[in-house]
């Protein structure tokens, strides 16, 4: 596979850098659809403002699902560790962007994972990962939520797992329905979280500004 990239780096203000980097066989195919797609539009590809727009839009979808190309047990096994710690784990207001697979269409929002741990820990970034595994994908939030659910259940076997997903669908907001003000709220639960009393524990932490 033929990598290109842009030849561009970029520094946070920690000094991190990044050069993105894409496939140029597909970059050249997706660009040349968008380019049909402009024209159909009633658009002139060849104007100075969207010259470049099929490239740019080629890369930024598959920036957008290369969740495809990750696999989230993965991210969770490489960093699975022995700890006798048996309370509650939150990682809490994670954001969350992805695409309605209806539409094609950004919906965003945040999501609250926690789990039991029952003998194994795992990194607190490493969940934030596999909920952008999932996230960037063509996705709808119901399958998203209990695809992370699944993901942290079954590759560190903890006493519980609960997702809870807020979100803002564009599908609603901009086009149909044009509810702007409509947020959508998934939830996915296993083991201890069944259980009313620990369901209700997690469901006032996630609500609660303690930081």
């Amino acid at each position: 596979m033929e990598i290109i990239n842009d030849g561009i780096e970029t520094r946070d203000d920690f000094g991190y850098s990044k050069i993105e980097r894409y496939d140029a066989e597909s970059t050249r195919q997706l660009a040349e659809n968008y380019r049909n797609i402009l024209k159909l539009l009633g658009e002139d590809p060849e104007r100075e403002g969207l010259l470049d727009t099929p490239v740019r839009v080629a890369k930024a979808i598959q920036f957008l699902t290369s969740g495809y190309d990750i696999n989230p047990t993965d991210i969770l096994s490489k960093a699975r560790y022995k700890e006798e710690y048996k309370q509650m784990v939150i990682v809490k207001d994670i954001e969350v962007y992805s695409i309605c697979e209806h539409h094609m269409i950004p919906f965003f929002g945040k999501a609250h994972v926690a789990y039991i741990p029952n003998g194994y820990i795992t990194g607190l970034s490493k969940i934030a990962r596999v909920v952008d595994a999932y996230a960037r994908r063509l996705q709808v939030q119901e399958r998203m939520t209990t695809q992370i659910r699944d993901c942290i259940h079954e590759t560190l076997q903890p006493l519980g797992v609960a997702v809870v997903i807020e979100a803002h669908h564009l599908c609603m907001m901009m086009r149909g329905i044009q509810k702007q003000n409509s947020v959508t709220t998934t939830s996915a639960f296993t083991g201890e979280f069944l259980k009313e009393p620990t369901r209700q524990e997690f469901i006032h932490l996630i609500g609660s500004k303690l930081h």
